[in-house]
């Protein structure tokens, strides 16, 4: 049975188009994804690469750490490459582990494939992964190497395995900045303290591309369980004007890179007559994120969960694949205000409160992209919510989905 979840083989690549514009998706013909999405999609000038986990070329996992993280990368590689790219071209990179503990012996094989010029990363550690993947790797890579810039703000180490920014024409990558003092490696002890550290790693790589707070288009926090989310919220907030900050993936993990309890990781653009919120009728406008924002052709959406919104808003489904069916509909509701449809997503990113629901939940997500896929993430961040009504009837939160999509 492995060898049906095989992540990468060398194999026949065939250009797929999708429905909207200069897209195409990297298929592979002896492979078969272990969901309904794409190992990649080509839009425009970016490569996105569905997450990759560590089964090798004889479906299984190797011994250590350091092997399963190089198999990983090797199938990264094999998608990059049939897209006739490189690892060089790799920008921007997503690395979830099942230890962040493993977080230093990760690094030593990372330089192997990334030895000058490391994409941006962001680091998490999370419960669990499909088919029991201790690691995956999700990547975005830039055709043109002519329009790739790194940005380095002062001060920052040297021969670090990440970059802190990374620039791509107009389009800048941040790695995920840690509450933690990247001199010293001291993590402050109030959460509201560490909050604010991370996002003023995130400024000082911002401020060293020429930008600030105002050019985010999507932010993904994500939060240990030491790090109260009414606390984030209230430093967040403070950094954007109330109704137009970025959209927003807010994430609850298992565990961070180094002990830090607290992690912010970005995508901005640099003209802001090219960035422009989306906000369907029916979501107000909020202090801490937008539903969508477009960054040029480009609409970076907010993780969306099963909640109907409006008065009286709240899951009121008890099922994942309720829930996920009432995501959807929040998530066409901003593409649709943005003149978009599902054709137009490339990339979506799933968090699962269970794992083990990953097949209901596909059920039901691949009826929203029957003739072609995006690519695609999924994992369980944290442990599972207790699942009880409350007095209201409504239920816990069993899943949430982002998206990108390319007019």
């Amino acid at each position: 049975m492995h060898r049906r979840f095989r992540y990468a083989l060398m194999a026949v690549v065939l250009a797929l188009p999708l429905a909207a514009g200069d897209i195409r998706v990297i298929q592979k013909s002896n492979v078969k994804p272990v969901g309904p999405y794409s190992p990649g999609v080509l839009a425009g000038e970016f490569l996105y690469v569905s997450g990759q986990g560590a089964l090798n070329a004889e479906g299984k996992f190797a011994a250590t750490v350091e092997e399963q993280t190089r198999d990983t990368l090797n199938n990264v590689k094999s998608v990059v490459e049939a897209a006739g790219l490189t690892m060089r071209h790799v920008v921007f990179t997503q690395l979830y582990l099942t230890d962040a503990a493993d977080y230093a012996r990760v690094n030593k094989v990372w330089t192997e494939f990334f030895p000058d010029h490391p994409p941006a990363r962001s680091t998490i550690g999370v419960r669990r992964m499909p088919k029991a993947t201790p690691v995956e790797i999700t990547a975005v890579a830039a055709r043109d190497l002519a329009r790739v810039k790194r940005i380095v703000p002062p001060g920052y180490p040297p021969n670090a395995p990440v970059t802190p920014g990374v620039l791509v024409g107009e389009r800048l990558y941040l790695s995920g900045f840690l509450g933690r003092d990247i001199g010293t490696g001291r993590i402050p002890e109030d959460p509201a303290a560490q909050v604010q550290l991370a996002l003023d790693r995130m400024r000082e790589t911002l401020a060293a591309a020429g930008l600030d707070f105002r050019h985010l288009v999507f932010v993904n926090p994500y939060l240990t369980r030491e790090i109260p989310m009414e606390v984030m919220n209230q430093v967040y907030a403070r950094h954007f004007e109330p109704g137009n900050a970025p959209a927003r993936a807010t994430i609850a993990v298992h565990s961070l890179p180094n002990g830090a309890r607290v992690e912010f990781a970005g995508v901005a653009i640099v003209d802001l007559a090219k960035r422009r919120v989306i906000r369907p009728r029916n979501m107000a406008p909020s202090a801490t994120s937008s539903p969508c924002v477009f960054a040029g052709d480009t609409l970076f959406c907010s993780a969306k969960s099963g909640f109907i919104p409006g008065p009286f808003a709240g899951i009121y489904a008890s099922t994942v694949e309720h829930q996920v069916r009432q995501t959807m509909r929040n998530l066409l509701d901003g593409l649709e205000e943005g003149g978009l449809s599902f054709g137009n997503v490339v990339s979506t990113n799933v968090y699962l409160d269970e794992i083990g629901e990953f097949d209901k939940m596909n059920g039901v997500y691949a009826q929203y992209f029957r003739d072609v896929k995006p690519t695609r993430t999924t994992v369980q961040p944290a442990a599972p919510v207790e699942r009880v009504a409350d007095d209201e009837q409504r239920w816990p939160k069993l899943e949430e989905i982002s998206l990108i999509a390319v007019r």
